[in-house]
This record gives structure tokens, C-alpha cells and sequence, in this order.
């Protein structure tokens, strides 16, 4: 079989949840930081519309801070309330569908990562105390070449539940918005994989301890969601090993304590797992199947996969300055279609380079090449 038959595989529908998805091929969440005062404005609503013009089946928006005033810290990324946000992410909404385009938001609350002492603006949450402005499990932050070490009290439950209940209103204005489901960042060393990573979760009540406590709060986000906008609504949970604080970290050993993890999300009403992997031929588990497939064959739901699908650079590996990326492994891409362990693959970098990424690949036509200056611009 030529590779032009084995691309077709790529341009099957799918489907997430009760979304139908016109082909298996989603632009991943990207932080670009280039919304000011954290309103999206036409230029990212062009820069999204861009891809569903190529025919990407779903776009997955950066991150956009939930309505807490802890979730997040860049004025630059987008948040997710005030009326001046709301107006920018309907234009980016309109122009997507406009397009024929799918698009979600990804929610997301940084947790410890949120830098102290954000400047307040319209709109903006803002909090004084430099020490307590972020939250986290158990105020245990590491990173940057830092150890893990305590940078502030634990989050207290009052805490924790107003930061479930927001990321309910947040899923809630989504759907109101006409964003076509939602996606919830629980990735990456962020809030929700703080609660996950017992590094990071010494907690001794209801939501720290084994496994099944630390997995609650994610749990209970999940419920949240479902109730606020209901069973038809779709939900993607994006999740990873790794994190900025550790690349090598992981939250699970084997299979059994994996589904430990990913079975009770999938049961509080996750309709597709996005599973973050730096690279994503990469086997776990002592397999050759990568972390989605492993989630895939667990649950039984869909998966996305990601992490430099169509380039021979992982990102941190870019960051290091390890060399300029070239175009690769495009046939191991297709072997995991083929065999059924994942339902779509989520490019990042790549769509950066390429805006017709679909486009391209539907015409045998080469891939640009990805370089760290093209994260400057919002092509």
C-alpha cells in the first residue's frame, strides 16, 4: 500500500462523544500569549479560522484561564471571563464555524506554576498577598531546576471547591458561547496533574493519599462540568506523565495503576482522553503501545494522541537548542491509525509551520520545516 493510501486512514470521520468529526486530524492547544490583557482579538480569531479553512476536523484553543482568581498569571493568555474576553472568544467562535471548522476551549488553571502578584486589570482577578496567590494540593512547587520544596500553605477545601464550581461555569459560558465541547487541562504539571503526582500531593483528607483520592479532585471537575452543561456535551480530558517540573516523571508504573487514574475519569463523563507525550512513538508500560493506546485499551473511549507527530525534535529538545527539526515519522503516525490505538492525532509545532498542514499532507506537498521563531507571530 503507497503512503497516499495510507493517508486516507487520516481523513476518516470521527467521532467524540455525540461530535462528529469530519476527519482524525486536531490542531493541538498551543499557548501563544498574544492576546493582551487576556482578550482574544481578531488576530487570533484569523489565526484559528486559518486552520479550519485547511480542514483541520478540531481545533483545541491555548489555554484559557477559568474564572478564579488563582488560575492563572500571563496577561498575555487568554482568559476565560469578562465581557471584553467573552466578546473575542464569540469572534473567534464565529469565525471558526464560519470556516466549517470544530473548535473547543481548553480550560485551565496553572495551580503553583501562577506567578504572585498579577497586575490588575478590567476584568482581571487580581490578589494581593504575594505568598497566597496560588493554590495548589499542598503549596509544594518545584522547577525550573528547582527541588520540590513548600511555597505556600495547602489549599484549603473552601478553596477547592470554589475552583470546581468555576471551571462548571467556565464549561457553561462554553456552551453558551457555541464552542462545539470543551477541553480540560489536567497536564503538564499544572493544577490537576498537581493533585495527581503524589510529589506534589501530600494531602491526608478525601483529596490526597493512594491513588484514588488523588485522582478526586479531577474527578470532581469532571462532575462538575457534566452537570453545568449536560450528557451531550463533549468533554476532553488532556493528560501526561511528564512535566515541566520533572520531564521524567510519572504517575503511573503499570497498567493497573494507570486505569486507577483514567477509569473513574472516564466514568465522571470524559468522552475522549488527549494524552500528552513528548514523543508519541514511545512505548510505556514495558510495551511498544504509547501511553494513548495503553488509555484507549483501558477505557475503552477515544483517544488523541500527540507529541512531535511529524517532526524528529520533541519540544523540550527544541528548547535545549538540540538542532533545527526535520520532517519524520510520518509512517509510524500511520502504523498507530492503522492498528487502532489511537482515533486522532493532534499536531502542534507542525501546524505552526504549516497553517495548511491538511492541505499539504492531502497533496503530497512537503512540510516547512518548524523554527522557535515562528512562535513570534501569529500566522
Amino acid at each position: 500500500m503507497d503512503i497516499k493510501q495510507r493517508l486516507a486512514a487520516l481523513f476518516q470521520p470521527t467521532r467524540i462523544g455525540t461530535l462528529d468529526l469530519k476527519n482524525r486530524v486536531a490542531m493541538a492547544p498551543m499557548t501563544r500569549a498574544m492576546s493582551p490583557n487576556g482578550i482574544p482579538g481578531a488576530d487570533v480569531a484569523s489565526y484559528y479560522r486559518r486552520r479550519a479553512e485547511d480542514g483541520v476536523g478540531l481545533i483545541i484553543t491555548e489555554g484559557t484561564f477559568i474564572p478564579h482568581w488563582s488560575a492563572g498569571h500571563d496577561q498575555n493568555a487568554p482568559r476565560f471571563y469578562g465581557e471584553d474576553a467573552i466578546k473575542g472568544w464569540s469572534r473567534v467562535v464565529e469565525e471558526v464555524h464560519a470556516a466549517g471548522g470544530k473548535i473547543f476551549p481548553q480550560l485551565w488553571h496553572v495551580g503553583l506554576v501562577r506567578k504572585p502578584r498579577v497586575p490588575g486589570a478590567d476584568g482581571v482577578f487580581d490578589h494581593d498577598d504575594a505568598g497566597e496567590s496560588r493554590v495548589g494540593p499542598s503549596g509544594i512547587l518545584g522547577g525550573d531546576g528547582k527541588p520540590l520544596a513548600k511555597v505556600r500553605s495547602a489549599a484549603t477545601v473552601k478553596e477547592i471547591d470554589e475552583i470546581i464550581e468555576a471551571y462548571g461555569v467556565a464549561a457553561r459560558l462554553a456552551k453558551d458561547l457555541g464552542f462545539d465541547g470543551i477541553e480540560v487541562h489536567g497536564a503538564h504539571g499544572y493544577l490537576i496533574d498537581q493533585f495527581l503526582w503524589s510529589k506534589t500531593n501530600l494531602r491526608t483528607d478525601q483529596y490526597g493519599g493512594g491513588r484514588a483520592d488523588r485522582t478526586r479532585f479531577a474527578v470532581e471537575v469532571i462532575q462538575e462540568i457534566r452537570r453545568h452543561v449536560g450528557p451531550n456535551f463533549p468533554i476532553t480530558l488532556r493528560l501526561s506523565t511528564w512535566k515541566q517540573q520533572d520531564y521524567a516523571a510519572t504517575l503511573a508504573d503499570t497498567t493497573d495503576e494507570w486505569a486507577a487514574i483514567v477509569n473513574p475519569l472516564s466514568e465522571a463523563g470524559v468522552d475522549a482522553f488527549h494524552v500528552s507525550e513528548r514523543r508519541y512513538w514511545e512505548g510505556v508500560f514495558g510495551s511498544d503501545l504509547n501511553l494513548a493506546g495503553w488509555t484507549k485499551k483501558i477505557t475503552g473511549k477515544p483517544t488523541i494522541t500527540v507529541g512531535s507527530a511529524t517532526l524528529s525534535n520533541s519540544l523540550t529538545e527544541m528548547m535545549l537548542g538540540k538542532g533545527g527539526v526535520a520532517v519524520d515519522n510520518l509512517d509510524r503516525l500511520l502504523s498507530g491509525f492503522e492498528r487502532g490505538e489511537y482515533d486522532v492525532i493532534a499536531i502542534g509545532r507542525a501546524m505552526i509551520a504549516n497553517p495548511d498542514w491538511v492541505k499539504r499532507l492531502s497533496n503530497g506537498e512537503p512540510l516547512r520545516p518548524y523554527s522557535m521563531d515562528m512562535l513570534q507571530t501569529l500566522n
